[in-house]
């Protein structure tokens, strides 16, 4: 097969570089329609339900609304978790799905399920909703509306203003965005017309809340009556009805006295514009509130075209909005991008040029040079044509990955021995022929050796989870440019030095540097290749030393991206306020602009409109943009501007602060449902019980080093007012629970008595008590209630009212209650942390029967990358020992080149530590891919000495000409594999951490693979061949 391909291509040259132009022109192509983000894309496939109910409180949240749509849920197949959290007004729940389902097809699971629910949920409460279909990496840009004039005071009509343009005008055309699938409107004060009732005027009249409301519902209304015909034409009969403004809602006739007086809306109460519950704010940079969009990308689009078309959009939308204010971005997460992709570019770009050095320096032969160097961009160009094909995207793990030095590994051996070949070429014989014998002598261990590379990669892809999404796209990406080099290392290749060589004449000039090496190596080789137990001896040590080493080395899951911002969160007592909490939020931002590096700072404090996020208001998420790297006076890097901002922080009282990154945190939450490194999750029945064992569990924690922002999920604190119906006194008045509570939910908490229409703009029509009357308890125990024969009676006299501390939110998972205890792991390895944790817990608390601990968070995700790789590592390396095997045709041979493996993990370990680098999944990834590299070179060396004793050479002299013929292919691989990754491994742009371990366990491995290679592999040879002679037939 491989003798067809090459002497095809050596007929066929046209045809070949035909097939190379259009490989050039559809790579151009496809590089132009290729999606490129910072990262992959790790989000689970998830639906989110959510039902807003301003007016309740979590425990009724709990059990009307998240309870029925929990067990509606349960069943529906490839389902691997459903949790939820039920706060004041909003129940969140999320159902999870396996990867493998349809992000679509598990939306319309949930949809049909969703109805059967909704029937069990009062329609007074809410109406679930599915969420949008984003994902952690959606909120790629943000956005604030405020008025030109920074000077101007954010009063509340200005803040009303201001959220209404943002969603009327802004909104709706972001929303018409091709890749958009959501706009977050937060903070500001949504408008509301209100009809605020006074109940002594009520009383004076005789008149109770429900006739206002009653009033008001039913005199906003337009209708149709069909059409009536008249004179040969047809007119449409519309009745007109519906209120226009303030004084339409004022001339409501709410009754007519018995003299014929009517009684209007505006006798008993005030109409005016007012502010709908709220339930966040924003601010900005300690000057106060302003208002935030959020847009959130559909799943799987491409953020940078996406920002590019917001952008667009943008300008049309600043067009639409009056003159005196603007619409300024926060958040654009094309930087991060270009940032990312400008890291992989230059260390593509790097290592190609070290590559290409290597190679001309190493070949000698500007000719030969030229070739290899042509195989980078053109197995490139194949892969973005696969990639493109196969929706990989192209992203800081994908491209990443790459190493040139890899890819022409193949392209390397082919042209070192058509050069060879051709320098040694007899009289008589065409070059071509002699490129011919040279391509087959070399053609089936290339083909083995890359195919042994590629094999390595193909575990990898067996990968889930979070581990695959990452990883998954690397090892796609390396197999396609792999499988794209190996075509052209047997078609183009030959044809191009049949073409540049044509002549025959190569003179094999030897570099300066091989012969050097010749020079040294050869002596040393013929001295060791007798003295087997001191080589075998200090080899076996060195694997002891590796392996005694590796599990001090600490492990983590992933080393985290700089995205180059910060996003803190801040945590106060549930009982707080929103006013408090914007006040107390502006204090954070100014202490923050207090450090040169940050540029600005926003906060979102509470939840926004669509509770994709459900926090309370005693939470804020803390925006802080830094200037770059460059305009860094303080001589700080980032995690020491950290450490600084904690402690200046901290000063602040009553509150708790946690630091990580904008997508780091959005991810983390939506993949685990917390937001940080690692969530201690306790589940049982009893709030009070949860509460308490956590916050034994947290002192615990506290107290290991490495632990960081240890925080007890806030589940209790939150003030309540009850009012207890005392069912007794009800039934002496005649009155029922029903009469009580909806005095209770329209006076209190206002109620929707329609919409007014504003052209297109639509607004709620409410109405409530005045605020002076629901204030405060004592004037909520004067409510009068009415009775059946007209009198009315106070709240007080039928009711127990009365202030207690009651849940703040519910979190529930595998449909129980649970209490997180979340924090974050600072100058120490994730895996030694828990293990520690988990000891000291299991020693110190105590828990109830019916009580039980789950370890969450990245930790989750770094022991299912351990379990997956137990069974994807062994399996390569089996992988490896059967090509091996076929190739060789024998077990011996297979065995001795597969020692190369031991000799790989012992030069990556070292580095590792060298570098005070801890194992990760990047790292791990790393040494499956070393793994392919070190049996390469044993490949091309074996089957050169095999093919010396074939000719009849005596064994001791094949050796030691096998090896030295071979020094140079050997130092080429592994010099060019090694400098291919050294960019990537010294690298500190964005993005180079994640990088680093990878490329540094390559390097390290493959000097001392190469070193076994050249100095243990021929003595290993010399022995097994020996002991096989001397074996009696």
């Amino acid at each position: 097969m491989i003798e067809r391909i090459l002497r095809f291509s050596l007929k066929q040259k046209l045809l070949v570089l035909f097939a190379v132009i259009l490989l050039i022109a559809g790579g151009i192509a496809a590089l132009r329609i290729l999606p490129i983000d910072a990262v992959p894309d790790v989000t689970n496939i998830q639906v989110q339900i959510l039902t807003n109910s301003p007016t309740l409180a979590p425990l009724e949240v709990e059990r009307y609304i998240t309870f029925p749509i929990e067990v509606a849920m349960n069943g529906i197949p490839d389902v691997k978790e459903i949790r939820s959290v039920s706060k004041f007004g909003l129940s969140l729940v999320t159902v999870v799905f396996h990867d493998n389902v349809d992000i679509y097809f598990a939306r319309q699971l949930v949809f049909e399920r969703l109805q059967k629910a909704a029937k069990d949920i009062p329609p007074e409460f809410g109406k679930p909703e599915l969420g949008p279909i984003s994902t952690g990496l959606g909120e790629i840009y943000q956005y604030i509306i405020r008025p030109k004039d920074k000077k101007a005071k954010q009063d509340s009509t200005t803040l009303m203003e201001m959220r209404t343009l943002q969603d009327w005008i802004a909104k709706r055309q972001l929303l018409t965005v091709p890749g958009i699938n959501e706009v977050n409107s937060f903070g500001g004060i949504e408008k509301q017309y209100q009809v605020l009732v006074d109940p002594q005027k009520l009383l004076s009249y005789n008149l109770t809340l429900r006739d206002v409301f009653n009033a008001v519902a039913e005199n906003n209304a337009n209708t149709g009556g069909a059409y009536i015909e008249h004179a040969n034409e047809q007119y449409l009969v519309r009745g007109s009805g519906l209120v226009q403004s303030i004084d339409d809602i004022n001339n409501i006739i709410v009754k007519t006295l018995e003299n014929g007086t009517p009684i209007y809306v505006h006798n008993v109460a005030d109409v005016q514009l007012g502010s709908a519950i709220r339930q966040g704010a924003v601010t900005m940079n300690g000057e106060g509130e302003v208002v935030a969009g959020i847009t959130m990308m559909l799943k799987g689009e491409n953020s940078r075209v996406v920002v590019d078309r917001v952008k667009e959009k943008i300008e049309t939308v600043q067009r639409a909005l009056p003159d005196s204010v603007t619409i300024e971005p926060f958040y654009d997460r094309a930087e991060l991008v270009n940032k990312t992709i400008k890291t992989v570019q230059t260390n593509l770009i790097e290592g190609g040029i070290l590559v290409i050095l290597i190679l001309v320096l190493l070949l000698y032969n500007l000719r030969g040079g030229f070739i290899v160097a042509s195989v980078i961009p053109l197995s490139m160009l194949f892969a973005v044509i696969m990639m493109v094909a196969t929706g990989v995207s192209g992203n800081l793990m994908s491209l990443g990955a790459l190493d040139f030095g890899l890819i022409v590994d193949g392209a390397v051996v082919m042209v070192e021995n058509a050069i060879r070949k051709l320098h040694e070429k007899r009289n008589g014989v065409s070059a071509e022929e002699t490129l011919l014998e040279s391509a087959l002598e070399v053609g089936r261990p290339v083909v083995f050796a890359v195919g042994i590379i590629i094999i390595v990669y193909f575990p990898i892809m067996t990968l889930t989870g979070i581990e695959g999404k990452m990883f998954k796209p690397m090892a796609y990406t390396v197999t396609y440019a792999l499988i794209g080099a190996l075509i052209l290392s047997l078609t183009y290749v030959p044809v191009m030095s049949a073409l540049m060589f044509r002549k025959g004449k190569v003179t094999e000039k030897e570099s300066p540097i091989i012969t050097w090496s010749k020079k040294k190596y050869v002596p040393i080789l013929k001295k060791i290749l007798h003295k087997r137990i001191f080589v075998t001896g200090i080899a076996a040590a060195f694997v002891i030393v590796s392996l005694v080493i590796f599990p001090f080395l600490g492990s983590e899951f992933i080393p985290q991206l700089d995205e180059g911002s910060i996003a803190l969160q801040a945590l106060r007592l549930p009982s707080i306020s929103l006013t408090t909490a914007v006040n107390t939020t502006s204090l954070i931002e100014k202490e923050i602009l207090k450090f040169p590096e940050v540029n600005y700072v926003v906060s979102k404090t509470g939840r926004a409109e669509i509770g994709t996020d459900p926090m309370g208001v005693e939470m804020s998420d803390i925006y802080v943009e830094l200037k770059p790297k460059d305009d860094w006076t303080t001589g700080r890097n980032k995690e020491e501007l950290v450490t600084a901002m904690s402690e200046q922080l901290s000063k602040l009282p009553g509150m708790v602060f946690s630091f990580s990154q904008p997508i780091q945190l959005r991810v983390a939450e939506l993949i685990a449902g917390v937001r940080s490194d690692i969530a201690i999750k306790l589940f049982g029945e009893d709030l009070e019980t949860l509460k308490e064992k956590a916050e034994e569990i947290a002192k615990v924690v506290t107290k290991i080093e490495g632990a960081a922002d240890v925080k007890v999920e806030q589940v209790t604190g939150l003030p309540q007012l009850q009012i207890r119906v005392d069912r007794n006194k009800i039934a002496r008045y005649g009155i029922n629970v029903a009469d009580v509570n909806q005095i209770i939910e329209t006076a209190i908490g206002g109620k929707s008595a329609g919409e007014v229409f504003e052209g297109e703009r639509r607004f709620d029509l409410v109405v409530r008590f005045r605020e002076s009357a629901r204030s405060d308890v004592d004037v909520i125990k004067n409510i009068l209630v009415p009775t059946p024969n007209g009198s009315s009676i106070p709240l007080s006299q039928i009711a127990d009212v009365y202030v207690e501390e009651g849940p703040a939110q519910i979190s529930r998972e595998h449909s129980q209650r649970r209490i997180v205890v979340e924090l974050n792991v600072r100058g120490r390895d994730i895996g030694s942390f828990v293990e520690e944790a988990e000891r000291t817990i299991y020693n110190k608390v105590k828990l109830p029967a019916g009580y039980y601990l789950e370890w969450g968070g990245t930790f989750e995700q770094l022991a299912s990358a351990r379990e997956r790789l137990a069974i994807v590592v062994p399996l390569s390396l089996f992988l490896i020992f059967l090509l091996l095997f076929i190739s060789f045709g024998s077990i011996r041979n297979a065995l001795l080149i597969y020692t190369g493996i031991p000799f790989a993990i012992v030069g990556g370990v070292f580095s590792l530590l060298i570098r005070g680098m801890h194992f990760s999944i990047s790292a791990g990834v790393g040494f499956i891919a070393l793994f392919g590299v070190a049996v390469l070179n044993g490949v091309v060396m074996v089957s050169f000495i095999n093919h010396l004793r074939q000719e009849g050479k005596p064994l001791e002299e094949a050796v030691i000409e096998g090896a030295a013929t071979r020094l140079r292919p050997v130092l080429m691989t592994a010099l060019v594999a090694s400098l291919g990754f050294i960019p990537m491994a010294i690298s500190t742009g964005a993005g180079a951490e994640v990088q680093r371990p990878l490329a540094t366990v390559v390097i390290g491995g493959l000097i001392t693979s190469t070193i076994l290679t050249l100095f243990v592999l021929p003595t290993f040879y010399m022995w097994f061949e020996k002991r096989k002679e001397e074996k009696p037939m």
